[in-house]
């Protein structure tokens, strides 16, 4: 039979040839936690790509976050613990049971109604998690973790996301001097942003909690 991708199926060859017996030493030496850098190093390099819209950067920096894919998947392959079937299999299950509305029955039609159905279902996968902050990841840079709560914290109902803030800008044009000059301004006086955002983060975080706490109380 043809292969449907030729040159996936050659990339996954290369990585196993490499990690054999008798191929690169430092291939077979990685682990999953040794390769973490790499992973959050060619991910910054693929959004920069992204943003500056270089196909040809992008095209490269996309294969360097897949290479991580194969490379975790190849060493777990190893170790006994899964394979990249098992990766593929997983996701293309999760993506299918997401959306009902285009394999079922379901209707969402607009992205608005997509994202309540995708909560609702993903609520129901992992019953566990009794917050809406549960499952974010406490590492992601604290801008994007800002904007990731406040999105939150707008879904509960804690405070409205949309309304007009206290510092108005209405382009990003006008939004990188700002933030540039607030930094400036608390390295000048000697404090540190991102320690005071992650501070006012975990502060927004509990007041998250208490509010969803109250509301199922109430």
């Amino acid at each position: 039979m043809e292969q449907t991708h030729p040159q996936l199926e050659n990339l996954i060859a290369v990585m196993h040839r490499l990690r054999a017996p008798g191929g690169c030493a430092w291939d077979r030496d990685q682990t999953h936690e040794s390769l973490v850098q790499y992973l959050i190093e060619e991910t910054y390099e693929l959004v920069e790509a992204i943003e500056a819209g270089d196909r040809d950067d992008m095209v490269e920096e996309l294969g360097d976050v897949l290479y991580q894919v194969l490379f975790h998947a190849d060493i777990a392959e190893e170790e006994g613990r899964f394979t990249l079937e098992d990766v593929a299999e997983h996701m293309a299950q999760k993506m299918v049971g997401r959306h009902p509305h285009v394999f079922g029955d379901a209707i969402a039609e607009t992205p608005d109604a997509v994202m309540a159905s995708w909560d609702a279902l993903k609520s129901v996968e992992k019953p566990g998690r009794t917050s809406v902050v549960d499952g974010i990841p406490q590492g992601m840079p604290a801008l994007a973790l800002a904007d990731k709560l406040l999105g939150r914290a707008h879904k509960v109902g804690l405070l409205d996301a949309t309304a007009p803030g206290a510092v108005g800008v209405t382009s990003e044009d006008e939004l990188g001097p700002l933030l540039l000059a607030i930094v400036a301004s608390a390295k000048a006086n000697g404090l540190d942003s991102e320690r005071a955002l992650r501070t006012s983060l975990r502060e927004l975080q509990a007041e998250i909690r208490a509010h969803e706490t109250e509301a199922r109380e109430g």
